[in-house]
């Protein structure tokens, strides 16, 4: 049976994550009509450099359920995005998906695990010339990284 402080908790961690994501991808949106350069362009100059590659954005996720239940709902997330992202993307997508794994990493809720990501982004690029090749990736780091192992996630937390 589930408690439903459980259900109530993985809900709003699921949607906190849901609306960093849209509330950031909306945001820009309203924006776009300052620059005098064409949105593709635009999309390049702003999804380049140090605001992809930069440093994790929150601190340290102190609760070690939370961050378990934050790391279950975000890989659900990003395995169903590789999964359902085009068999032959455009360079547009290809770039789209590229820049959203980047961004996801730098405002991940747990700074700690974003840091982490980062670590396994910068030796495994994101592959996105097929959603095959994506799925594959996604696959990849997601059993690359320190985050698989739960028993590491508790000794973190053991630690603090």
């Amino acid at each position: 049976m589930i408690r439903t402080t459980d259900f109530r908790s993985r809900f709003v961690i699921l949607a906190l994550l849901v609306f960093a994501i849209f509330g950031f991808l909306l945001y820009q949106a309203p924006f776009s009509h300052l620059s005098l350069t064409t949105p593709h362009e635009q999309q390049r100059d702003n999804t380049s450099g140090a605001v992809l590659t930069g440093h994790a954005i929150a601190p340290k996720l102190g609760n070690a359920t939370a961050k378990a239940e934050l790391g279950r709902a975000a890989w659900k997330v990003l395995h169903t995005t590789f999964a359902r992202f085009p068999e032959k993307p455009t360079d547009e997508e290809k770039e789209a998906l590229r820049s959203y794994v980047h961004l996801f990493q730098r405002l991940y809720p747990c700074g700690e695990c974003a840091e982490h990501f980062g670590q396994i982004l910068a030796k495994y690029p994101p592959q996105v010339s097929s959603r095959t090749a994506a799925a594959m990736w996604g696959c990849l780091i997601h059993n690359k990284g320190p985050f698989t192992n739960v028993s590491w996630l508790y000794t973190q937390a053991s630690n603090n």
